[in-house]
């Protein structure tokens, strides 16, 4: 498995491909995907935070995308997860832990002890294995669409 930056230019295709696979696994449909300005934000997020936004790669095949950012959350810098994404035929394999590894790598270089993210509570497996990775629930955010979990590392 190899993580590879996000070129802006050359990836639109696999990173669009799999942001809005993520919609639909996470809130059953795509319908609030915005293209154009998740583009926009991509762009910028992949300048700020390089290494933090990332395609991988196995048997020369695109298999997920981690995006991953630096963010203030009550007065303090914590690591924050856009995103972890692995293709429907990966998930379930064991994968994920390499992708969990290299988020939490990512914070330690990053010098931050607690990482975020947000999930749909209907998105169970993922809830499922961020609990097995040692995250803990803070609570329900956005009208009860998400629920924020939390790490340490």
């Amino acid at each position: 498995m190899q993580f590879e930056g996000i070129n802006f230019e050359k990836h639109q295709n696999e990173v669009v491909k799999f942001r809005k696979d993520s919609f639909r696994v996470s809130f059953g449909n795509t319908s609030n995907f915005e293209k154009e300005e998740y583009l926009s934000w991509l762009k910028e997020k992949t300048n700020d935070f390089p290494e933090g936004f990332i395609l991988v790669k196995e048997g020369g095949e695109y298999i997920g995308q981690l995006e991953l950012s630096i963010r203030e959350y009550e007065g303090r810098n914590i690591g924050y997860v856009h995103l972890y994404y692995l293709i429907p035929e990966i998930r379930g394999k064991g994968k994920g832990a390499k992708l969990h590894n290299y988020a939490r790598d990512f914070f330690k270089k990053n010098k931050v002890g607690e990482y975020h993210l947000r999930v749909s509570p209907n998105n169970t497996s993922a809830i499922s294995f961020y609990q097995k990775n040692g995250m803990e629930e803070i609570g329900s955010e956005v009208e009860g669409k998400v629920i924020r979990l939390k790490g340490y590392l």
